[in-house]
């Protein structure tokens, strides 16, 4: 059973393609050529500090190289930091950095410029990098080319977080500036320089002379195009306006298979979507949904994960109901994915007070792939007397109002890190940046310190176990499923492998 695909028109083909003129491509990827991707939604952003959305972490990858990476297998592996080591019984962490490595600006990066981007993710105001970074509480040069963290405490998540927007350096000669005075000009240490932004068409990057390691870099530019319909990316793959797409839908895979235009690199992913309620960030939380988790309850009774994602992904992804999917050792196995239940979901809601059909709004990014969960939730909750209104938002201004607590529920994804403390602490203690609900547990916070705190595995894991009893008791968020990493390029680009994190590294692209 498939959900009604949108029609698609010679006329938008035109539109995509039209703004894209770029160089003619010359055989090996020789000088000028012209890289297309495309994103699933606009950036929010172009500030590692601040920025909350995956688009923008796509167009991070190519403009802001990391302290440390992942590779195709989910390792973290070295990039600006060329290796690392823990000191003082784990209250510091000292790297060191590679040599030769400059800032799009020509500024060189050394030890004290790395202390400073540091410090910027934990001194800026509403800062999202600050939670990811624990309990840090000093960064110093302690060499030319070598950087100590000092730590109140013992942080094992640290290192998974500098293999992302926490571990990005800008110059030190644009940290003073952040949000959009930032983003008009974000100077990082990538392969490629920012050239301009069109907001909701176009992000464009030129390739920069002075990266340090140039020799994998095969293309002059990059032009990332936010496509929020899944219908058009297809056809835009299969028609070569685009070289690649971050995302293509799992309903898509067999018509994308058959076409000898179009490859797919596809991997695991770390991520997870879910429904976050709000419980008390300003006056859209008085709703019953906000106040009461046993409405919370109720719409999860209403769920059938299987039949959602068998409906609106053709059985393509995994249901799940905590931030790691059930395939991944961070998973509590003890706490399964639960079945519907719908006389239960009712009984819940009468419970809750509710004798005729309670009411929820929930904003939904305005992407093809989720309006059609979002309609398959929906008719589901119905069966249970929850009237749901679908609100279709722009991501980006999504993550705005979610944010200022402008919303009821919301679905939404988290790209997902390989340390489960990224996942669970930033969207979940008290006062966290990421906490757009604004949930606040003694008990939950307590379990997850205790996991982000220890170096021993199983006692984090027996932290985490305890976290996600509370989590999943007060269901503050509602996990739904976990999407694979499907790439979609052209047949012509060599060099293209999928990562669990989602983002596609330019590294050794190639078009023939």
């Amino acid at each position: 059973m498939r959900m009604p695909r949108l029609a698609l028109t010679g006329l938008v083909l035109a539109a995509l393609a039209a703004p894209s003129a770029t160089p003619a491509l010359a055989q090996g990827g020789a000088p000028g050529a012209t890289l297309r991707i495309g994103i699933a939604s606009d950036p929010d952003v172009l500030d590692p500090t601040l920025s909350r959305s995956l688009a923008a972490r796509q167009v991070f990858a190519a403009m802001c190289d990391k302290l440390l990476d992942l590779d195709a297998e989910g390792r973290l592996v070295p990039q600006l930091a060329t290796a690392w080591r823990w000191e003082e019984e784990g209250r510091a962490l000292v790297l060191a950095l590679r040599p030769g490595v400059r800032f799009h600006d020509g500024a060189a990066m050394d030890a004290a410029a790395v202390a400073a981007g540091l410090r910027r993710h934990l001194d800026t105001p509403a800062s999202t990098r600050r939670g990811e970074m624990g309990p840090l509480r000093e960064v110093v040069a302690t060499g030319p080319l070598e950087v100590t963290l000092r730590l109140e405490q013992p942080f094992a998540p640290l290192l998974a977080a500098l293999s992302d927007r926490a571990g990005m350096i800008v110059s030190p000669g644009a940290a003073g500036r952040v949000n959009q005075d930032f983003a008009r000009e974000p100077l990082c240490a990538g392969p490629f320089r920012f050239v301009r932004r069109v907001a909701q068409d176009r992000i464009e990057l030129e390739r920069f002379a002075g990266y340090w390691d140039a020799a994998r870099i095969h293309v002059d530019r990059l032009v990332y195009r936010p496509i929020t319909d899944s219908t058009v990316t297809a056809a835009n793959l299969r028609a070569g306006t685009l070289d690649v797409a971050e995302r293509v839908a799992a309903t898509d895979l067999p018509e994308l298979g058959a076409d000898r235009r179009v490859r797919i690199a596809a991997a695991p992913s770390l991520n997870s979507v879910y429904i976050a309620v709000n419980v008390a960030n300003g006056p859209r939380a008085a709703t019953p949904f906000g106040r009461d988790p046993r409405a919370r309850e109720a719409l999860e009774r209403a769920i059938d994960r299987q039949a959602l994602v068998q409906v609106a992904f053709d059985g393509q992804y995994l249901p799940g109901n905590q931030s790691a999917s059930p395939a991944s050792p961070n998973y509590v196995a003890a706490l399964p994915v639960p079945g519907r239940d719908l006389p239960r979901a009712r009984a819940l809601l009468r419970e809750a007070g509710f004798e005729g059909r309670a009411k929820l709004r929930l904003s939904v990014p305005n992407t093809s792939e989720y309006t059609q969960a979002a309609e398959v939730i929906q008719a589901m909750a119905a069966e249970a007397r929850i009237e749901v209104e679908l609100q279709l938002v722009e991501t980006a201004t999504l993550l705005r109002q979610w944010t200022a607590g402008d919303f009821e529920a919301l679905l939404i994804a988290w790209s997902g890190r390989v340390d489960l403390d990224g996942n669970l602490w930033g969207f979940n203690a008290c006062g966290e940046s990421l906490n757009g609900g604004r949930y606040c547990s003694a008990e939950a916070d307590a379990a997850l310190r205790e996991g982000r705190t220890s170096v021993d595995p199983a006692r984090r894991a027996a932290a985490y176990e305890a976290a996600m009893r509370v989590l999943l008791r007060d269901r503050p968020y509602i996990y739904l499923w976990h999407s694979r990493v499907l790439h979609g390029a052209s047949s012509r680009l060599e060099g293209l492998r999928a990562h669990p994190d989602g983002l596609v590294r330019v590294q050794d692209l190639r078009l023939r």
